[in-house]
């Protein structure tokens, strides 16, 4: 099968089709998925990029090679695919390269019960298994059993979060061309498992993988634009942006301003510590301030983390944690088993936003204390020396600390901090920053990206 190392990230499998990835890796991949996760039976989920099918039958065919079944549950977002593992409590494979481009795509998988693999978790032993190849299977093939999962799926999720009780809402959805057009209609329409007091607007809800509207990546403001305007033009009462895998959720406000995923973390956190008093809240080390301050005020034990979901995942369980927040806009619930589901996440807000006349901004004002930058990419060619760099000049100051929990974050003593991090997969060095007031925010990030960029 050749050197596969090009294609296997630290959490999944990315690949140019069909340079990298083509309809034999998968197959070789399904044979060694198989052979290490064990157990009689898989399920398999696809999005809507023209090549998922084809690499989701053909990782089928190398797992039934094996002697074991599949369940073949069609178009997905990443989320019903987790909800699949957890429910039927086995492995998982879904096909998607999320937000990346047209011309990629890519293999999420999981253990029994969504528990994630991960490069040191059996990622590696999967690579070297394709890569080597593997003996012919001595027993009889497996099977390929069709099942729609997605009505399963929203009832799940409406049992978890009741939106049946609050006032009416106009709700603007961009779901990029993404699997949101296909998990939207089902959980949050009437159709399915009928109405809710909620009037959905639909923004390119055509399954398209070709993406011809705008990338399926609402982290990048100019992906959001069009959700912005739609959301004035409608006098609509908030906004939500789907990935191209409709496992993150980007949320905007009745004006059309963009509510930081940090915000929305901590909302989240205060619903989850009502259900849940006392329990712990996982945020990782980029978000907000804001965050571990309102889990404090309303009793939850916070606990910061690294950045990236097998993380999260770990000490979710690990603390016990009822939920978990990401400023890229995950978030993870111990009842949707530690898994991330933007869908729940979006739940939740309107269930907040449904019970009182408060409009979003005024609501999520409580929880967006500080000045962010955001995420802030630098290219460079030695990214080890710019962040030696960075904590030279920073480590000797009054009242500065330092850590290195993932990569280099700096706190100052008035409040503001800064995180720096390599990227795993490009020569980049990735800056968040945040402070009191806006201009102390941008001192702090112009004086670290004076350093980086140098």
């Amino acid at each position: 099968m050749g050197d596969l190392a090009q294609i296997f990230k630290a959490y999944d499998i990315r690949g140019l089709i069909p340079d990298t990835l083509d309809a034999g890796i998968a197959r070789a991949i399904g044979a060694a998925f198989a052979e290490v996760v064990g157990g009689p039976t898989i399920v398999v989920a696809h999005d809507m990029r023209p090549s998922s099918p084809e690499l989701a039958a053909a990782f089928a065919e190398g797992v039934t090679s094996r002697g074991v079944d599949v369940v073949a549950a069609g178009l997905g977002s990443t989320d019903l695919l987790y909800y699949a593992s957890g429910v039927l409590d086995i492995p998982g494979a879904m096909f998607t390269a999320s937000h990346n481009p047209a011309q990629y795509n890519g293999i999420k998988l999981c253990r029994a019960g969504a528990a994630p693999i991960s490069s040191d978790t059996g990622l590696d032993d999967i690579r070297r298994l394709a890569e080597q190849g593997l003996p012919a299977p001595s027993g009889p093939a497996g099977t390929v059993t069709e099942r729609d999962l997605l009505a399963d799926y929203a009832a799940h999720l409406r049992s978890l979060v009741d939106l049946s009780g609050g006032r009416p809402l106009k709700v603007v959805v961009d779901a990029g061309n993404g699997m949101g057009g296909h998990t939207v209609p089902a959980v949050l329409g009437k159709d399915l498992l009928g109405p809710l007091p909620l009037e959905i607007v639909p923004l390119y809800f055509a399954l398209d993988g070709t993406f011809p509207n705008h990338p399926a990546n609402p982290l990048d403001p100019a992906n959001i634009v069009d959700l912005q305007a739609k959301v004035r033009a409608e006098g609509a009462d908030i906004g939500l942006a789907f990935d191209g895998d409709a496992d993150r959720c980007f949320v905007v406000d009745e004006r059309g301003e963009p509510v930081s995923p940090s915000a929305i973390t901590a909302l989240v956190a205060v619903q989850e510590l009502a259900k849940h008093p006392g329990s712990t809240i996982i945020h990782n080390l980029i978000t907000s301030l804001a965050v571990p301050e309102v889990v404090r005020e309303h009793g939850g034990t916070p606990v910061r983390t690294r950045v990236g979901h097998s993380f999260i995942k770990a000490e979710m369980a690990r603390t016990g944690a009822v939920f978990g927040g990401e400023h890229s806009a995950h978030y993870y619930f111990r009842d949707f088993w530690r898994a991330d589901t933007g869908m729940l996440a979006a739940m939740h807000v309107l269930r907040v936003l449904g019970a009182q006349d408060a409009p979003l901004s005024a609501i999520t004002a409580e929880y967006d204390r500080y000045a962010a930058s955001g995420e802030i990419n630098s290219e460079v060619a030695d990214q080890a020396a710019r962040a030696a760099a960075v904590e030279a000049a920073f480590a000797g100051r009054d009242g500065a600390s330092v850590d290195h929990v993932d990569g280099l974050t700096v706190s100052l003593p008035d409040g503001s901090w800064f995180n720096l991090r390599a990227s795993n997969t490009e020569p980049l060095l990735r800056l968040n920053c945040e402070a009191r007031d806006p201009a102390l925010m941008a001192a702090l990030r112009d004086e670290v990206l004076e350093i980086v960029r140098a």
